[in-house]
């Protein structure tokens, strides 16, 4: 597990697990509260961290609800999730309603676990808010949080390319519109932070994005849904 930092709001990129995910600690540095997004593998070293900041963490914020986000069983490996978050710390969970009755079947949080958000909702931590996209197209529920000029994207954006849209419940036409109709108008200086280091760095400038990440600049659904294998 390695981490990054970011000056301001206390904001931090944890890189975590076989499959190179990020996971990100948001929080307020007057309150001391934080949120974690999606809390996954080394769930206590991630909760020991936060305290060892002198941060509680009150929120669990899921981008999406794949089990190497959320915990659970992928194949024959078994992923620490959600479940070992709340058996240590019981927290609310903030999940797109697209995907709520799912988390509940996979990770076994119970219906007062979760608060169940939609696009354009605020959550806070403390005085920090936190706007929600959602971001449909890698799954129906995804979601992305923008706070203090970052976007936390979750498998929607990565640097340099999108997420897959060949899963269950993926939808590449929903995915064309996730990015060329909300994320690319977001601001430019806003910072991107991906659910996968699948980069040569861990964040980028969205304005860099837009003028090189070719899933940004498609022009047309047919020209989108034939580069994704999917038009004919």
């Amino acid at each position: 597990m390695s981490e990054g930092t970011v000056e301001g709001i206390y904001f931090r990129q944890i890189l975590t697990g076989p499959m190179e995910n990020f996971v990100y600690l948001i929080g307020d540095p007057r309150t001391r509260e934080a949120a974690i997004v999606d809390a996954a593998w080394d769930v206590p070293a991630l909760v020991d961290l936060v305290g060892r900041d002198g941060y509680t963490i009150t929120r669990a914020l899921v981008t999406h609800a794949h089990p190497d986000h959320v915990g659970g069983r992928l194949g024959g490996l078994e992923i620490q999730g959600l479940a070992e978050l709340l058996a240590r710390q019981p927290v609310k969970i903030v999940i797109h309603r697209e995907e709520a009755d799912f988390l509940k079947r996979f990770t076994g949080a119970s219906e007062s676990d979760l608060i169940r958000s939609e696009g354009g909702d605020i959550v806070r931590i403390g005085d920090v808010e936190l706007k929600l996209l959602h971001t449909p197209g890698h799954s129906p529920g995804s979601q992305c949080f923008l706070v203090d000029r970052k976007l936390v994207s979750g498998d929607t954006l990565f640097i340099g390319s999108c997420g897959r849209v060949d899963l269950p419940g993926s939808d590449p036409e929903a995915m064309y519109r996730s990015l060329t109709g909300t994320l690319a108008k977001v601001d430019d200086d806003v910072e991107l932070f991906p659910g996968h280091h699948y980069a040569d760095r861990s964040f980028a400038r969205l304005g860099d994005e837009k003028r090189e990440n070719m899933f940004l600049r498609f022009q047309s659904l047919p020209e989108f849904l034939r580069f994704m294998g999917r038009g004919a």
